[in-house]
């Protein structure tokens, strides 16, 4: 594997961390509160969880307070009722000079044979902020360990032109 090495790119005050020093998987068991109108999980609902494993994932990579800064690929492909239990796993996949990305994988667990089904999958830019909301270094860079890890990096590179691209277009 080709060795993708940020450290120099950015130096960091406090070396590398890995993938999984900083991974969240969240449970909820749906309850009435989570539910729409047409019986189904509330996708706000949904995108408050995960905004909140993400958020998690970036504090715990930096050590410091984060805000939200994009969602990329927010893709719904199946329902979640009353009662299903959902499985939120986060991860960090890119860290730049003030910004993060986490990838968030929402499943629902099957009760009786543990299999999980994928339901939603969203990309999530998380920046680091001292206490008055201002940007600021992330102390720690990132190590790649795996083709999987080092395709997610090179998937958010993408993922960073084409934001660029759009606010460069008006979108």
């Amino acid at each position: 594997m080709e060795e993708i090495d940020i450290t120099d790119k950015y130096k960091r005050e406090l070396g590398v961390k890995t993938v999984e020093d900083s991974k969240v998987v969240r449970y909820k068991v749906l309850m009435h509160e989570d539910i729409n109108g047409y019986g189904r999980l509330f996708g706000g609902r949904l995108m408050e969880m995960i905004d909140e494993a993400a958020g998690i994932v970036a504090t715990r990579h930096c050590t410091h307070v984060v805000t939200t800064a994009a969602v990329d690929n927010l893709q719904f492909k199946k329902g979640a009722f009353l009662g299903d239990v959902v499985v939120i796993e986060a991860y960090m996949t890119y860290v730049g000079r003030t910004s993060m990305e986490v990838r968030a994988d929402t499943y629902v667990e099957d009760r009786a044979t543990g299999l999980r089904h994928v339901i939603n999958r969203a990309y999530l830019t998380e920046v680091c902020v001292d206490s008055e909301g201002n940007p600021i270094t992330v102390p720690y860079g990132l190590s790649i360990e795996s083709e999987g890890q080092k395709a997610e990096w090179l998937g958010a590179l993408k993922r960073i032109e084409m934001r660029r691209k759009r606010r460069r277009e008006g979108f």
